[in-house]
């Protein structure tokens, strides 16, 4: 077994960190090593993975074996020489960069290295991203910093141009369904039907295979353009739309909330006798529920995210029909009405209907209202 292993379809990426591994070593910066590292790729590819399992392969004694504790520990964030930054929030602000910082700036305690992911380096703060510049700039003479982002642009040009950049693919269709049937024990008509609408995102596509009521919120969204017919069910759509997002992120969210709640209290001494809660405890809940608003505030994001694009596929689809390649249609279960919508619409402005998803989709990541956005595209589909 290998650390690597779980990288799937990623061929190129799984040699090319080998090769770092090995020449890491004797301890030297050498073309295949270097202290800062970028990777990059579409949602699903899994780019959080290969930095981790890189992580794990430089603390491994055995290069990455995936069976000894160092490689276990470091996977599950709990190695004392790999930092896993990640945040459930907006932003990583520069506070947390700075804490990182003053941990990072130690020697390795039992590893060859001390190895610092983060996650989502596109949510760095400016001021949080020139923090982290410097530190790459004058790394540590035993310190890798790996960085995760969906795209090169998404990261500051200065750090872009002192790190080495990997670039992650989508997994094939056949790749996804090949890990659900064989490592999530996934019956093979549902590992085809994730992998496909997933469109080879891996962690959507076992979301999606394990969960009916999942599978039940997306054929209610892309049923939705189907009941749009003037100004009027637009708007009903958009409410609809931002109501199951906003249901789906609480599921995820509501009890992560009142458990991290609870334990948070019981450490301060919240229902002791005697004193009760210790100097500092109502502060530190306080922020931890600011901390909690911006996680759920996120998700609800995110799940309006991953509905905008199964959106994006339904037209896609569309747009096949019209092109006569009905072969490769992603929401196969759904030919008739997308054959009644290629009737009807004409290519231009289907076109039209899937830039106006991506303009929304852009919108939102920039923080805008959702409902507001939300309708303004069901707005434009209604056309």
């Amino acid at each position: 077994m290998s650390v690597f292993a779980e990288l799937i379809g990623q061929p190129h990426i799984v040699l090319a960190l080998k090769d770092a591994v090995r020449s890491a070593r004797n301890g030297e910066e050498t073309q295949e090593m270097t202290h800062a590292w970028l990777f990059t790729g579409p949602p699903g590819s899994g780019r959080s993975s290969a930095a981790i399992a890189f992580a794990a392969a430089l603390v491994c004694p055995e290069s990455g074996c995936d069976t000894c504790i160092d490689c276990r520990s470091a996977k599950a964030g709990g190695h004392a020489d790999v930092e896993i930054l990640a945040t459930e929030g907006l932003s990583i602000k520069i506070d947390e960069v700075r804490e990182l910082m003053q941990r990072v700036a130690w020697s390795p305690s039992v590893a060859p290295w001390r190895v610092v992911v983060i996650e989502d380096a596109d949510r760095l703060t400016e001021s949080a991203a020139n923090a982290l510049l410097k530190a790459i700039e004058e790394p540590g003479a035993r310190t890798v910093w790996l960085l995760c982002a969906p795209s090169l642009s998404d990261v500051l040009p200065t750090i872009r141009s002192r790190t080495r950049h990997l670039q992650l693919r989508t997994p094939s269709q056949s790749e996804v369904v090949r890990v659900l049937v064989e490592r999530d024990q996934i019956a093979p008509g549902m590992a085809d039907f994730a992998a496909r609408v997933s469109q080879g995102h891996i962690g959507r596509a076992r979301y999606l295979a394990r969960d009916e009521n999942i599978r039940s919120r997306r054929n209610v969204i892309l049923s939705l353009p189907f009941t749009i017919t003037n100004i009027a069910t637009a708007f009903s759509a958009a409410a609809t739309l931002v109501s199951l997002a906003t249901e789906e992120a609480n599921s995820q969210s509501a009890s992560k909330s009142e458990k991290e709640t609870q334990e948070l209290g019981m450490a301060w001494g919240q229902g002791a006798t005697g004193r009760g809660m210790a100097s500092g405890g109502a502060k530190a809940l306080k922020e931890l529920e600011k901390e909690q608003k911006s996680r759920a505030t996120r998700m609800v994001r995110d799940s309006l995210d991953g509905a905008l694009l199964d959106l994006a596929t339904l037209y896609r689809d569309v747009l096949m029909v019209q092109s006569g390649v009905e072969a490769s249609l992603i929401n196969s279960e759904l030919r008739e009405q997308i054959v009644q919508l290629a009737n009807r619409i004409r290519p231009e402005k289907i076109l039209q209907k899937i830039d106006s998803i991506m303009q929304a989709r852009t919108n939102l990541s920039f923080n805008a209202a959702p409902l507001l956005t939300i309708e303004a595209l069901m707005c434009a589909l209604s056309e």
